[in-house]
């Protein structure tokens, strides 16, 4: 039976939103929280991008030693014979990849300018995807970038051409938010009846139906058969107006009028329970403060003030309340320092170090230890320029190599 993954893109096109980013270890820490959240697979990253490179390998040495596992990590590249052949001579051992070039008449108007026709991507895509397997990817992804403006038999001629050259998954992008529910439904039924393969759905809000569109989409892949991943991001940062967002999808796949989970199947995986901390912590790595109104981590999402809401709630939660805060990791007290605080930053000393880690109760074997740690750590606080979460202090801790990799930049 075909099933619904979830394939986040926060450490891809959430990075490369205006006015965001995120720093090396705030990446790493991204993968931990969608690992433990059960989501199949994160795009990590650019691996043509050199600042990119000792992130991504350190990811991928995590990943070898089973830290973040069963996690998939993914790059992401042009559809280039040569992006291709310099993602493996940076990070030689990456496995999962999706390759994109652009697709709709706009596109290849006004971007490439009349340079290349239809034939001309066809050919570049199958010749990149080629290249990929020759150099041992395990599983490709090829996008169509503007899918949603592209002529439907184009798009299938597309995907059966990536489909022949050795691609496992087609990505239906729609690239401006320009689709609707229904067209998403339309057209990736008519698609999945066609090519007969894994689709992926990457939705933009530009018209605030990111998540619907990817929900109508997923539910179209599955009624024809086909497995399908739905790109997601924490919080549904992303370019512009932003990207289906991670939470927002889950729910929608559990609780929808209509999505039955018997036959719309979500990944068995997914781990909404620590969804809380994962927003949390994505917030506060962007800088970007989660709306009230968000859907189940907001600060009003289990709020009420009517006094009926109120009476109604109280007698049943059910009455008001469509899912519980307890699903989603909440309910929980946290505790905020009030009196004194010890913190690690760029200028920390041993002293000050020692107690912030032992009140973490983790124990250094040696004075020569615990000053590798706190040195880590200090360059930690310069990358991020801002204090270091405990997550991320227990992170330095225990994976020390990987952490210095993942905190050097070579220009």
């Amino acid at each position: 039976m075909a099933k619904v993954y979830l394939l986040d893109v926060t450490n891809r096109d959430g990075v490369q939103t205006a006015h965001l980013g995120l720093a090396k270890i705030e990446k790493t820490m991204v993968n931990f929280y969608l690992n433990e959240m059960g989501v199949r697979q994160s795009e990590f990253g650019f691996p043509t991008t050199h600042h990119e490179t000792n992130y991504l390998n350190a990811n991928l040495e995590l990943a070898e030693i089973g830290a973040l596992s069963p996690i998939r990590l993914s790059g992401w590249m042009r559809a280039v014979k040569q992006d291709v052949e310099l993602a493996y001579q940076l990070v030689p051992k990456l496995q999962y990849l999706n390759l994109s070039i652009s697709t709709s008449r706009q596109m290849i108007q006004g971007k490439f300018q009349g340079k290349m026709s239809k034939d001309d991507i066809t050919k570049a895509m199958v010749e990149a995807t080629k290249t990929a397997k020759e150099l041992g990817a395990q599983e490709i992804g090829v996008n169509a970038e503007d899918a949603s403006r592209t002529e439907i038999e184009y798009l299938i001629e597309f995907a059966l051409a990536a489909k022949e050259a050795g691609a496992e998954r087609f990505r239906y992008c729609d690239t401006l938010g320009y689709d609707s529910p229904f067209t998403t439904y339309e057209r990736i039924a008519r698609i999945g009846e066609k090519v007969k393969m894994p689709l992926e759905l990457h939705c933009h809000n530009d018209l605030g139906m990111a998540v619907a569109n990817s929900i109508s989409g997923a539910k179209a892949a599955v009624d024809v058969g086909c497995d399908v991943y739905i790109n997601t991001t924490i919080n549904g940062v992303g370019e512009r107006a932003g990207n289906a967002d991670l939470v927002s999808v889950i729910l929608g796949m559990k609780y929808a009028s209509g999505m039955d989970g018997k036959k719309y199947q979500l990944d068995e995986r997914i781990n909404l329970k620590a969804a809380w901390k994962t927003c949390k912590y994505t917030s506060y790595a962007f800088k970007v403060p989660i709306p009230i109104t968000q859907p189940g981590v907001g600060a009003n999402a289990f709020a009420h003030a009517s006094g009926i809401h109120a009476d109604g709630v109280l007698k049943d939660r059910k009455n008001y309340e469509l899912y519980d805060f307890e699903e989603l990791g909440r309910g929980e007290p946290e505790l905020v320092e009030t009196g004194r605080q010890i913190v690690v930053g760029e200028y920390s000393g041993i002293k000050g170090f020692r107690n912030v880690y032992e009140n973490l109760e983790v124990e250094f074997k040696n004075e020569e230890e615990a000053r590798e740690i706190l040195e880590l750590a200090r360059f930690a606080n310069v990358e991020k320029q801002k204090p270091i979460t405990e997550d991320e202090l227990l992170f330095i801790a225990r994976y020390p190599k990987q952490a210095k990799k993942i905190l050097t930049l070579i220009p």
